[in-house]
């Protein structure tokens, strides 16, 4: 079990990958190697998996954004998996309940290269795709939850 130190470390860096552990310390009340060694405990546990850049897509030369919802037959999901895995339109791929089997955010350069990707799609079953016209939210902290206190 997580106490209420642990969660504001998991805050403090969730928000930045790259606080110091001295920053850490003053907002905690901790010593930094008590900070680290926390952290270290948290990525052995394994709720910690990594640190990661948050990057501008439109940026990169991504300017287009969608989701699909996919649904397949069961015997190809091995071959749908493989393909996407290796797919770098792919960010994220879901494996879902109910009727979508499949949830995919993949990005475009266009919408002529994104049509080419949604085309290749249909090889391994029905597609819906939902474009992204603007994010509302792009990430947020996970936080505690206590049964005892209303969400923030």
């Amino acid at each position: 079990m997580l106490d209420i130190i642990d969660w504001k470390i998991l805050s403090a860096l969730q928000e930045n990958g790259r606080t110091t552990y001295s920053q850490i310390a003053r907002q905690v009340n901790l010593t930094a190697p008590a900070v680290a060694q926390r952290v270290r405990k948290l990525e052995e546990a394994g709720i910690i998996t990594g640190y990661h850049a948050a990057v501008n897509l439109e940026r990169l030369g991504y300017p287009i954004v969608c989701f699909v919802h996919l649904t397949v037959p069961s015997a190809v999901e091995k071959r749908l998996i493989d393909f996407v895995q290796g797919r770098s339109e792919v960010l994220e791929c879901y494996l879902t309940t109910g009727q979508n089997t499949f949830v995919l955010k993949i990005v475009g350069s266009s919408v002529s290269d994104l049509n080419s990707f949604l085309n290749e799609l249909l090889a391994f079953g029905h597609s819906t795709t939902f474009i992204v016209l603007s994010e509302i939210i792009s990430r947020k902290t996970v936080k505690r939850m206590s049964k005892d206190e209303p969400p923030s």
